[in-house]
């Protein structure tokens, strides 16, 4: 399964919305490819629209003094389309994910950060999000949602383990992998997210994952790093990333409201799932308030609370099996997209294949990001352009035409389900 070649940063999304397009930092001359902040963010809803800050994926590493992401003064009124896409309302009533612990490889989490205090472990640097990525990921892997119970995470009663992966700007640093990677083993973690990816393969890491596999942990990594800015000429190869391309690892990829791969999007044949990564909203490590974010570590954080729900339903299933169920139970196409709520519920048959279906999720809303980066932390700035709830409402359409064509035409839930 390999996502569409893409060649730049430009994201459109139909004629009725306009372009959003970054312009990201420039990045160290080690970094191939270079990272970008925030990630590309589609979807509005008009003038009805929410306007909520934006979640950087690193700080400016041009910048002599590290300026951490400022606390949001804003909360966000609805609940956004990501979490009606995974039928998060119904899954909290088979299972919140409680007993399991997802170590999250990331920039750190903020321990009393709103919505997740008492259910986060994070020691020395890991306690120190000044990015604050790892905070919002860990929100929508075990959040509570705090004044928002419609914004809790994925697996709210699951426990999350922190650890650096990056240095405190969120440039990845595979040493700092590796050693996450071990001591999520260590700590008996039952999910190990790796938000980042790493462009080279890693000795050590690729034993450190083989370690944590073998000690019984679903090791889940990003597919790809965001995409850089390029020139609209550039042609990027396909390659793989890692720890994402180790055996065993479930490689996991961004999906747009419709369900494709954003434009630009890099290309690599190491994808296993897609999950909601454009427009989803989580909280920070700073305030009460919310962000708006997006891109490959939120699809990662996505499929990693999906994977600790089906750990706490089904306990005994080995890591294999519950890769499989997570694959198996996805909505069918081109890239497999994540169906949180089918994992938990569908009764698996003798061969692996889904005997029994789940409902789908309801028309999402959306909220848009107004943030200047630039006047509050010195960050790059990201501009995002607003267009028609219309055209959102479109590619719903869309995708559900293509469901129901999928399952022959009969309501959900009847029948057995598409693998």
């Amino acid at each position: 399964m390999k996502p569409p070649a893409g060649g730049t940063t430009r994201l459109l999304y139909g004629a009725g919305l306009a372009a959003a397009l970054l312009l990201p930092a420039a990045a160290p001359a080690q970094a191939e490819p270079p990272s970008r902040t925030p990630a590309a963010l589609p979807a509005a809803d008009g003038a009805k629209g929410q306007e909520l800050p934006g979640m950087p994926t690193v700080l400016d590493p041009r910048a002599e003094a590290v300026v951490c992401t400022p606390a949001s003064k804003e909360k966000a009124k609805k609940q956004d389309w990501s979490r009606q896409r995974l039928d998060l309302d119904r899954l909290h009533r088979h299972t919140t994910g409680a007993g399991v612990t997802v170590a999250l490889i990331s920039t750190g989490v903020d321990p009393g950060a709103a919505g997740l205090e008492g259910r986060v472990t994070a020691r020395g640097e890991a306690a120190d999000d000044c990015v604050g990525q790892g905070t919002f990921l860990a929100g929508l892997i075990a959040g509570a949602g705090s004044t928002t119970p419609r914004l809790a995470g994925v697996a709210p009663g699951a426990k999350i383990l922190a650890l650096r992966g990056t240095d405190r700007r969120g440039q990845p640093d595979p040493a700092l992998v590796t050693a996450a990677v071990r001591a999520a083993t260590a700590a008996k973690a039952d999910v190990i997210a790796v938000a980042v990816a790493l462009p080279r393969k890693d000795a050590a890491l690729t034993r450190a994952v083989a370690e944590a596999r073998k000690a019984g942990a679903v090791v889940v990594a990003a597919a790809t790093p965001d995409p850089p800015s390029r020139g609209s000429g550039d042609e990027i190869p396909s390659r793989t990333y890692w720890p994402a391309g180790e055996p065993g690892v479930l490689a996991v990829a961004d999906m747009l409201p419709g369900g494709t791969r954003p434009d630009g999007a890099l290309p690599t044949g190491t994808v296993d799932l897609a999950a909601p990564g454009a427009g989803v909203v989580s909280g920070g490590p700073r305030g009460k308030g919310h962000y708006l974010g997006g891109g490959v570590a939120v699809a990662t954080a996505y499929a990693a609370g999906a994977v600790a729900a089906v750990r706490a339903t089904h306990p005994d299933d080995p890591a294999d099996a519950v890769t499989r169920r997570l694959t198996a139970t996805a909505y069918p196409a081109d890239i497999p997209q994540l169906d949180a709520y089918a994992a938990v519920t569908t009764v698996l048959g003798a061969a692996g294949a889904p005997a029994a279906g789940a409902e789908r999720a309801a028309d999402p809303v959306a909220v848009r990001d107004t943030s200047d980066t630039d006047r509050a932390t010195g960050r790059a700035t990201l501009f995002v352009l607003l267009g028609s709830a219309g055209v959102l409402s479109l590619l719903w359409a869309g995708f559900a035409l293509s469901r129901a064509r999928a399952r022959g035409w009969r309501p959900a839930g009847t029948g057995a389900t598409e693998g």
